[in-house]
């Protein structure tokens, strides 16, 4: 891409109505657009971050067997009213509007209902389970606060997979094998290395839940984590009965500040109990699924990755969620800057992901301050000192400083080594 040709343009200024820095930085970027409090819309170079990362998810949740559809955001009155779920006084974050033709639907906020009550016209034997299905879609939850930019809004873009297992033993095994997906994703993602599963209260959902939590100081949650045993326990469940079922000692265990990037929870048969989803096993005896639920909200993740890795000059994105691998920066209007400059990136473009800075009269040191804003991998300039020097001058987004490198050499430093 041609930065010339982005119709997005960086800032200067910190947006006065916003305080997070995911939210000043992917606004100054161009990365995102605030509608309204707590909606955000993804420009060109946002949708790119957030389409690696549902990449990523896809992949993991394939490994473990998951199976990908699609659900609609519009969602039934009568299958929620059955959980319970479709009253305020249980539920009170619900978006809910009228058809003109009569009744009354909701805006999904969760997912549950509607998957357990699709899988009733096609679970009936044992044989039809287990079965691991999931979804990406936005959701919509009414909010009284919307704050901290895209780490929590009242609509946004999540990944969920829901378990349908024949009893609890058989969940058990997929869940741990879902602990071990998360914990690639977020490692994949760039913040493995600061997040940590995490004992925590499961809300509406169940009793207890496990939560993903990155250390950060702009988490709304407080974790006091067992770096020896690499788990965590929320403050909101901390207490002896947990800690002596986890093995853990309260004065062993450091304080921090996280945010909650993904979780995961056993339902159990609740659900299925209410929405008359039921199998019959080997012996022609009717029972229950039993359910668990997984979650990752993506634009958090995406505002989390930002929080915990930039710098003060901007973002710092892990090559894995780049926007692009390389940004191409060409310095000067000299005819033969230009002609290398387009050169170089007809090169780098048939092996890369490349951000080509080709804009005219800008200066050098507006063009790095933007390059460092945007937070690609890879800076690579070519300039008149590059040509002098008969290459290119590379530097990493973390590094202070650069070096100039042949072009041949370039194109085998950007090829990852395994």
């Amino acid at each position: 891409m041609r930065q010339s040709n982005l119709f997005t343009k960086t800032k200067k200024e910190i947006p006065a109505d916003e305080t997070s820095k995911n939210a000043e930085l992917l606004i100054r970027g161009g990365f995102i657009y605030k509608e309204m409090a707590g909606v955000y819309s993804y420009l060109p170079l946002g949708l790119r971050v957030l389409k690696k990362i549902e990449s990523i998810i896809r992949e993991e949740m394939n490994a473990v067997g998951g199976v990908e559809m699609k659900t609609s955001v519009l969602q039934s009155k009568e299958i929620w009213e059955k959980t319970n779920r479709w009253d305020d006084n249980e539920v009170d974050i619900w978006f809910k509007t009228k058809l003109k033709n009569g009744g009354e639907v909701g805006l999904s906020w969760s997912n549950e209902e509607d998957f357990a009550s699709i899988l009733k016209q096609y679970v009936s034997s044992y044989k039809d389970l287990p079965l691991y299905l999931y979804d990406f879609k936005d959701i919509l939850r009414n909010e009284v606060r919307s704050k901290s930019g895209i780490l929590r809004g009242r609509e946004f873009y999540w990944k969920a997979l829901y378990s349908f297992s024949r009893d609890e033993t058989e969940h058990n095994d997929f869940y741990e094998k879902m602990k071990i997906a998360y914990q690639n994703v977020f490692k994949r993602a760039g913040i493995g290395h600061v997040t940590y599963l995490t004992f925590a209260s499961g809300g509406a959902f169940s009793k207890y839940s496990h939560e993903f939590q990155t250390i950060t100081s702009a988490g709304e949650d407080t974790i006091y984590v067992s770096e020896d045993k690499a788990i965590a326990v929320n403050k909101e469940v901390m207490g002896d009965e947990v800690l002596a079922s986890l093995g853990l000692e309260k004065d062993k265990l450091a304080e921090h500040r996280a945010i909650e990037v993904g979780n995961i929870f056993t339902l159990g048969t609740g659900k299925p109990d209410a929405l008359g989803l039921f199998y019959t096993d080997k012996n022609g005896e009717k029972k229950p699924v039993f359910m668990g639920s997984y979650g990752i909200g993506l634009g958090r993740l995406m505002g989390t990755i930002v929080e915990t890795l930039a710098d003060d000059r901007g973002i710092i994105w892990p090559e894995s969620v780049a926007p692009f691998k390389v940004h191409l920066l060409a310095l000067g209007e000299g005819e033969e800057v230009l002609k290398k400059a387009e050169e170089v990136y007809k090169k780098l473009s048939n092996k890369f992901e490349v951000l080509f800075d080709d804009r005219k009269d800008l200066s050098a040191g507006e063009k790095f301050a933007d390059a460092d804003l945007l937070g690609i991998p890879y800076r690579v300039v070519i300039s008149e000192r590059s040509i002098k020097e008969k290459g290119v001058e590379l530097k990493k987004r973390a590094e202070e400083k650069g070096r100039v490198v042949s072009l041949e050499e370039l194109l085998d430093l950007l090829v990852p080594s395994h």
